[in-house]
Parts: structure tokens; C-alpha cells; sequence
């Protein structure tokens, strides 16, 4: 049987859940098959109508949802709170994107003459790519997990979901399950439009199932190159979207040390500590400029740090990985600047934040290991050549920040084209946690941080799970409405003009 386990104490206790059989694993595959083409032709306001049943089920559940991530997660009752509503919205946003309808990309070609000659009716738009697996992970139990972006978007496709449930919080796992079931049964969706599998081998097991088109992931790149080598078995390789490792580098310019150091320390204290800095946009390297200015902030953070109390960690994998990744930190090269206070015993999963301290111009690979947890690197550096040489021997990420002043326009030229090159998205005068879920989001990044080019949040995330299809001299019958002559729903491109919806 699975166990459950409580990350402040480190007790777990016996659930009546049981590792998915490989054979009930085919059979929920199928049940996903057979729901697919049902959900497709439905049409887009039924699939409007059941993410919008998945927003109101999260939210009329929240209360019993929170209860069972904290005592899985021990991530809070706020945060939990506020992931639970996020995905309520996430569902929302997709029932708008869906039932707007610019994301199938129709397009109408009428058949005429040419400058190449005469040429036939053609028509395209994207279509659902079939069943999707869907990873949940352990740092988000509901906006990157079953109630999570990868479903909503699989959802807007058209593609019914099959999710393995992560084995730090197969409690709350379960209960998401639930409130997606009861969701599909109040509009009447086909009976396999959800599904869910537990335990490690019955992940690889589902990525190998024939029903299963797509696949969507977030977490560790061990975990994804596993996943990889089993989908790479099957005869019909899926493609498979994977949000991995991500250092998330900050630079501070010498003008904004001076001018607000203090509140810069403290901001990015927050965002390396918050929710026990286990989040995929964590700031990990913080460039901090030489001299008394850059100083100031080192010291606040060193002051900051120490200050803390211990975090607890999500299960004892990652407690155990922080501690020897920053080891290997120390082993490298970097100095101890700062560590906060030290767990008690019986405190579980418990863990001392830490600040190493290296310079820019020593900085490589080696000191640019993702450690998930609460641990900073800052990096000083004497000129932003020293900087962008740097970013060229780490890792490129998901993020990179810029805080900056107005005064400093040299500092943006010099910067702009080396952040852009080593992220998907870049922030200024910010901080990269705390992603927004909106239309404009991009949320993936070079390698190693994503494996491909599609975001995972926002509405561009339905993108990965949709694939191009087109007609060619069909009879009206064989078309989906929003390809047929007078539907005006949608935005499409009718002969090569952009129509919009009447």
C-alpha cells in the first residue's frame, strides 16, 4: 500500500491506496481512447462548459483540498489557499480562451485559380493530438498537479487526462481526482475524460500505453530522462514536455545597489526562502556588484539569512539532496556567507537556509547546481563584461531578472541580448516567483530548464497538446464548424485576410 507522510514530523502512516497494476493502467488508457474522439466533436463550448464545472468543483472543495496538501506538503494554509484558487482560475481562463477560439488557428484557403495554377479548397486548424499523461509535481499539489495548468490545457484541447499522481501527496492526489470526476459528471462529459494512476512504475508503464499521445511533466531531470527512455521504447515516440532544472539568474546593477540595496535584499530573501524556495523560478545566482554599495546588500542578506528559522522540506529525497548539493557547493569553491538556524530533532524534513558567496569571474557550472530548497549563490562581480561571461558557463534557465535604474540605459544594452538568450522570460525590477497565469505568460525556457519550446502556463500552454490538421476538398459535413463558409465564432484567415468574429 502507498503512505502518506507528514513533512514537519517525518511520520507516515498507510493509505488504502495500491501501486496501479500495468493492466489497470491499460484499461484507464483505453478509457481515455475511447473518450477522445466524443470529447473533440463535442465542440468547444462543452469543453468551455466542463473547465468551468472544474473551477466551480476546486472552489466548493477548497476547504477539504488545503487541509490534505498541508498536512501532505506542509506548505501552509495561506499558500495552499491561494494555489487552490489559482487553479480555480487557470480553469477559468481556459473556458474563456476556449470559447474566444483563436488558438485552433483556423484557416480557409478557397479553391481558384493561382500564379501557380489552379489550386483545390484547403482548410486547417489545429485539432486535439489524443490522450495526454500528466506528471503532477511535488512543490505545487494543485496549480502543476492534477488540478494543474498541464490539465487544464490537455482540457481545452480536446484531450482526455490521465494523471500519475505524485507520490509526496497521493491523499490530496486522490481528492483532486475526485472533484475533476464529479465536475465531468455534471455536464455529462465521457466517461474516461479523467483518469488517474499511482505509483512510479505505473507512470512508466502509462507513457508506454499506445492510447497515449502526449505527455507533460514537471520535475526533476532524472525523473524526465526515465520518462524519456520509456517513451523512446515505443514504436510511435510521443512527444513529451518537460519543465526540469532552472537556476533563475538576478543581477543587481551598481546604480540599483545604491540606490535601494536594502529592499532588494530583502525581496530577493523572500523569493529564495518562499515556500521553502522550492519553486522552479527561484533566484539561485545573484550577481551583486563590487564595492561598498553591492556590500551593503550582501550583508543584509547575511543578516537576513542568519536571522531565519529552519524550513521543512517537501519529503526526505529533497532533504537529502539539499544537503549534498550544498555540499558539493562548498567543495566547488563557494564560502558560507550566511546560514539560518539549525532544525531541531523530530522537526522532519527541516533544513537551514543558506547563502554561499563565489565572484562572477570564478563562477561556473559547477557552482550553478539547482538546489531545491532554500540556498542562494551571489556572485560579485567588478564589470558587466565579468557578467555576461558568467552567463555564458551556466545553465540557462526559465528566468532572468534585471534590477536596474532608469539612469542606467547602458546597463539594459549591455544586459538585454545575454538575458534573453539564456531565459524564456525576462523580469525587471522584480523578482521570478510568483508566476501570473494569464494570456501573455510564457513559462519555459532553453535547455535545461524545458525540453522544448511550449509554455506550461497560460493560455499558449493548449499548443503542446493540439496538432495541425487539414482538409482538402472536403463536403461541408466532414468539416468542423468553425472551418465551414458563415461561421463567424472565431478569428480566422479566410484567403489569406483576417476575419474577425462578427
Amino acid at each position: 500500500m502507498l503512505t502518506t507522510t507528514d513533512p514537519r514530523t517525518g511520520v507516515s502512516a498507510a493509505t488504502s491506496l495500491a501501486p496501479t497494476s500495468p493492466e489497470t493502467v491499460h484499461e484507464i488508457a483505453l478509457r481515455a481512447e475511447s473518450a477522445a474522439q466524443e470529447l473533440q466533436s463535442r465542440g468547444r463550448e462543452f469543453r468551455a462548459q466542463l473547465l468551468d464545472a472544474m473551477a466551480a468543483g476546486v472552489l466548493a472543495a477548497r476547504d477539504e483540498l488545503v487541509a490534505a496538501a498541508d498536512a501532505e506538503t506542509g506548505l501552509g494554509t495561506a499558500r495552499l489557499t491561494g494555489e487552490a484558487g489559482r487553479s480555480a482560475f487557470q480553469f477559468s481562463l481556459f473556458a474563456e480562451a476556449v470559447r474566444e477560439g483563436s488558438f485552433v488557428e483556423a484557416a480557409i484557403d478557397h479553391a481558384g485559380d493561382t500564379p501557380l495554377g489552379a489550386a483545390p479548397d484547403v482548410r486547417r486548424m489545429l485539432v486535439s493530438i489524443g490522450p495526454v499523461a500528466v506528471f503532477g509535481s511535488s512543490n505545487f499539489p494543485f496549480a502543476f498537479s492534477v488540478l494543474g495548468g498541464d490539465v487544464a490545457s490537455a482540457i481545452a484541447a480536446g484531450s482526455p487526462v490521465v494523471v500519475k499522481a505524485h507520490g509526496s501527496h497521493p491523499l490530496t492526489s486522490k481528492l483532486s481526482y475526485e472533484v475533476l470526476q464529479r465536475a465531468a459528471e455534471s455536464v455529462g462529459a465521457p466517461r474516461g475524460t479523467f483518469g488517474i494512476v499511482y505509483g512510479q512504475q505505473a507512470g512508466v508503464t502509462l507513457v508506454q500505453e499506445p492510447a497515449i499521445k502526449a505527455a507533460g511533466f514537471t520535475g526533476s531531470l532524472g525523473a524526465a530522462e526515465a520518462l524519456q527512455r520509456a517513451i523512446d521504447q515505443r514504436p510511435d515516440p510521443i512527444p513529451f514536455f518537460g519543465e526540469l532544472s532552472s537556476i533563475n539568474p538576478l543581477v543587481v546593477s551598481p546604480g540599483a545597489a545604491a540606490s535601494r540595496g536594502a529592499a532588494i535584499a530583502e525581496g530577493l530573501f523572500a523569493s529564495y526562502t518562499g515556500s521553502a524556495g522550492q519553486l522552479c523560478t527561484k533566484p539561485g545566482i545573484a550577481f551583486v556588484p563590487s564595492g561598498p554599495e553591492g556590500q551593503a546588500v550582501v550583508d543584509a542578506l547575511e543578516s537576513l539569512t542568519s536571522a531565519a528559522g529552519p524550513q521543512v522540506l517537501l519529503n526526505d529525497r529533497i532533504q537529502t539532496s539539499f544537503g549534498e548539493i550544498a555540499d558539493r557547493l562548498v567543495a566547488a569553491g563557494a564560502v558560507v556567507g550566511a546560514s539560518g538556524g539549525s532544525p531541531e530533532e523530530g522537526s522532519g524534513f527541516a533544513v537551514s537556509p543558506r547563502l554561499l558567496e563565489t565572484t562572477a569571474e570564478t563562477l561556473g557550472a559547477e557552482l550553478a547546481e539547482e538546489a531545491f530548497g532554500p540556498l542562494v549563490v551571489v556572485a560579485r562581480y567588478d564589470s558587466l563584461d565579468e557578467v555576461r561571461e558568467a552567463f555564458g558557463r551556466i545553465p540557462r534557465s526559465l528566468t532572468a531578472t534585471l534590477h536596474v535604474e532608469d539612469d542606467e540605459p547602458d546597463v539594459v544594452s549591455s544586459l538585454s541580448s545575454t538575458l534573453e538568450a539564456s531565459s524564456g522570460r525576462v523580469v525587471f525590477n522584480g523578482y521570478p516567483t510568483g508566476v501570473r497565469v494569464a494570456w501573455a505568460q510564457q513559462h519555459g525556457g532553453p535547455w535545461p530548464s524545458t525540453n522544448s519550446q511550449h509554455t506550461s502556463v497560460g493560455v499558449t500552454a493548449v499548443r503542446r497538446f493540439l496538432r495541425p490538421l487539414a482538409w482538402q476538398n472536403a463536403p461541408e459535413a466532414a468539416l468542423p464548424e468553425e472551418l465551414r463558409d458563415g461561421f463567424t465564432g472565431i478569428p480566422r484567415r479566410v484567403d489569406g485576410v483576417l476575419t474577425l468574429p462578427a
